[in-house]
């Protein structure tokens, strides 16, 4: 298919959804294949994401599906291999996997709160970290990681989210660091959520807290030097 993202390669992590609907994963997904991207579809059932692949079969797309937990050690490495093995590499990293839990500071147990960093935070790293070699290699990529309003506002529609929301606003964080740290290489960044924003302009967004080489390297303008003119220069 020939589209905006054609000659591209998708890895979307969480992709088909647990009941009934349409997630971001998915939607994720579909656009996609219908932009022209091949896309590895990445869930921990192989019969979920098999439903996604031939829905996207059945649109004229391609799909590939890879079963696995990406917050478990060694499983991301594996997907970012079987992306490069099927389709000859990784442009677009959606990562779409998450967990949330009710609980206070007070009320949430230790195991549901580091469950939580394992899965919605390190998984994340890790599925980022398997993916960076393999864009560089093509020259640039896009990583995509989806948030909350909550890690913003520390909100939820019910009381009670530590866990969830901290984990979100490290995304956050997590996301920006990326951006800042492979811009250079062509690498983007970016978070999207209610709260809108993300990695994009980042020299615009640190301002001057960037050192002048960093904010160089995003694009900022303003952060080179200015020609001084000599006197009596014409």
């Amino acid at each position: 298919a020939e589209g905006r993202l054609a000659g591209k390669v998708a890895i979307v992590t969480g992709a088909a959804p647990r009941g009934e609907g349409i997630g971001n994963g998915t939607a994720a997904a579909l656009l996609f294949a219908r932009e022209g991207a091949k896309v590895v579809l990445v869930n921990r059932s192989a019969e979920r994401g098999q439903t996604l692949a031939d829905r996207i079969a059945a649109e004229g797309g391609e799909a590939a599906v890879f079963a696995g937990d990406v917050s478990e050690t060694g499983t991301a490495d594996a997907m970012a291999a079987f992306a490069t093995e099927r389709f000859g590499g990784v442009d677009i990293l959606h990562n779409n996997v998450g967990i949330g839990g009710p609980g206070t500071a007070e009320t949430a147990s230790l195991e549901q709160w580091n469950e939580m960093f394992q899965v919605n935070l390190t998984g994340t790293l890790l599925c980022i970290r398997a993916c960076l070699p393999e864009m560089r290699k093509r020259g640039g990529g896009s990583i995509i990681n989806i948030s909350s309003i909550a890690g913003a506002t520390g909100l939820m529609r019910e009381t009670g989210a530590v866990a969830y929301t901290t984990t979100k606003a490290g995304l956050h964080g997590l996301t920006l660091s990326v951006a800042a740290d492979y811009a250079a290489e062509g690498i983007g960044a970016g978070r999207p959520d209610a709260a809108g924003g993300g990695g994009h302009r980042l020299g615009h967004r640190l301002g001057r807290r960037l050192p002048r080489q960093r904010r160089v390297a995003l694009g900022d303008r303003g952060a080179h030097p200015r020609r001084r003119r000599l006197p009596g220069a014409a």
